[in-house]
């Protein structure tokens, strides 16, 4: 009976053990358990990438079953990241609705809080696919099989390298040390092995490996396929190059990938703040290198389910998050209008169309332009390169104060003036920088990785009065994995 339960531990002890598992049935996945991975052929070689994408995905309900308790009804960015930071709460007008998102504004809650449970799935499903899909397009056998044109096979496979440290990066940010999985789990002594934390510094090589092997394999091109513009592009791969650099402090190596980056000369600043998120602008503008490209009428659905959420009520700002805005900011109302409750980011239109559709069409935004040249703000500032630092952030502030507000006027003269270039005080360049930050990024599920690489989180989320401690760097594993694993996955502290 023993041996029994051990082999039912090592088939559920991630959700990367089984092609049969919940996040991997129909009608989410496109490889479904009717194909022959043992003799693939080429659409299931290209499907499996494309499988890939969808853990990205803040489409509701994407399992098929309403899974609100182990928090997969959809991705949970907006609660590890936002909620967490003070930035949003969860409703506006407060509740008993889903009470465990509220314990991720107070950090009161456990490990078997259903939002741990619901990351780790959908990060490490989505490792699974792409093991999946490097195993297809790196055997030899395989490829010969299915006749595959090499260009192809390369761009796919620069692709979900991309992927897999993607969502290796955000495992690491949020737990710390976790199981590295780099090829698909048939055997049960297979699960044992991979049943372990691996320290964090061997998941980051990792991460760095992948993006190394992504970027020659991908075109040199703004888009790698210029009908399906939501792929993984070379721009893509080097962003997540130089945002590795920032989160290890290696200032120079920052640098350097964002220059690598500039030379493309695919990325600028829209002229108008929404215009990253607007739908009729989506792969018509300058700004965005990464998204998810979320899409209405598709089967199986492809709809931002934010926008349901947002329809009974979810979404919302703190007071605190509202007040970081100076006066006239045209950011404040392009990111929520508080009149009407309204959270125009999310919706990617400047009215309620898609308030609470959750098959709205709006695209989840990763990484953009803006999000880069903070960046390299940062890594100029902490190379002692304080005017050009202050310049990125001038930069950025002349952008917003110039895009016509919300409402269709355009912000008074005094909006947003420039921050003084001629400072030497470093505190107060890192002040203005992490400001900037909050504002220009906010409902982007950026900031409590900010607050904590900064160094910062303790300290500020006291100070709103949460009872934030030290052990909160990093989130608990789920509860659930620890248990299933018979404790060879151990927990933070």
């Amino acid at each position: 009976m023993k041996l029994i339960y051990k082999i039912l531990v090592a088939l559920v002890m991630i959700t990367a053990v089984s092609c049969k598992k919940e996040l991997d049935k129909a009608p989410i996945g496109l490889i479904t358990s009717n194909q022959d991975e043992t003799d693939p052929k080429l659409n299931v070689v290209v499907s499996s990438v494309t499988s890939s994408y969808r853990l990205l995905s803040s489409t509701l309900n994407i399992i098929g079953q309403w899974g609100w308790d182990d928090g997969t009804v959809l991705r949970n960015d907006f609660i590890l990241q936002d909620i967490a930071s003070s930035d949003m709460q969860k409703k506006w007008n407060p509740d008993g609705d889903q009470a465990w998102m509220d314990q991720f504004s107070k950090f009161n809650f456990t490990a078997s809080n259903g939002g741990f449970n619901g990351q780790w799935s959908y990060d490490f499903e989505g490792i699974a696919r792409c093991n999946r899909s490097i195993n297809y397009l790196t055997d030899p056998t395989v490829i010969a099989k299915i006749g595959i044109d090499e260009t192809l096979k390369n761009r796919l496979l620069g692709e979900v390298y991309f992927l897999r440290a993607f969502y290796y990066f955000d495992l690491v940010n949020n737990f710390g040390d976790v199981p590295l999985l780099l090829k698909p789990l048939k055997e049960f002594s297979e699960a044992y092995e991979v049943a372990k934390r691996i320290p964090k510094e061997q998941v980051w090589a990792q991460i760095s490996a992948d993006l190394a092997l992504a970027k020659p394999l991908l075109p040199n091109t703004k888009y790698t396929d210029n009908v399906e513009k939501w792929r993984v592009s070379k721009g893509a791969v080097i962003a997540l190059q130089a945002k590795v650099a920032l989160y290890n402090k290696r200032w120079q190596d920052v640098l350097t990938s964002i220059a690598e980056l500039e030379t493309l000369r695919f990325y600028n600043l829209n002229t108008n703040y929404f215009d990253s998120f607007d739908i009729t602008k989506e792969f018509n503008e300058s700004e965005v290198i990464f998204a998810y490209d979320h899409q209405s009428a598709k089967t199986p659905a492809m709809g931002n389910g934010l926008c349901a959420l947002a329809g009974w009520g979810f979404v919302a700002p703190t007071a605190n998050f509202i007040s970081a805005f100076e006066p006239n900011d045209p950011r404040l109302g392009y990111t929520v209008n508080v009149q009407t409750q309204s959270v125009y980011k999310v919706f990617g239109a400047l009215n309620d169309s898609n308030k609470g559709n959750e098959d709205a069409a709006s695209n989840k935004v990763y990484i953009r332009w803006a999000d880069v040249l903070l960046w390299k703000g940062e890594a100029l500032l902490e190379t002692g390169a304080y005017p050009a630092a202050i310049g990125v952030i001038n930069t950025v502030r002349a952008r917003a104060r110039n895009s016509v507000a919300a409402n269709g006027s355009l912000p008074p003269a005094g909006t947003l003036p420039d921050r003084n270039v001629a400072s030497t005080d470093k505190a107060q360049i890192k002040d203005w920088l992490v400001k900037e930050r909050r504002v220009e990024l906010g409902f982007e599920s950026q900031r409590f990785n900010d607050l904590k690489r900064w160094g910062i989180a303790k300290a500020f989320l006291q100070s709103v009065g949460v009872n934030f401690q030290d052990r909160n760097y990093l989130y608990p594993i789920p509860q659930g994995e620890v248990d299933k694993s018979g404790g060879t996955i151990t927990q933070n502290p």
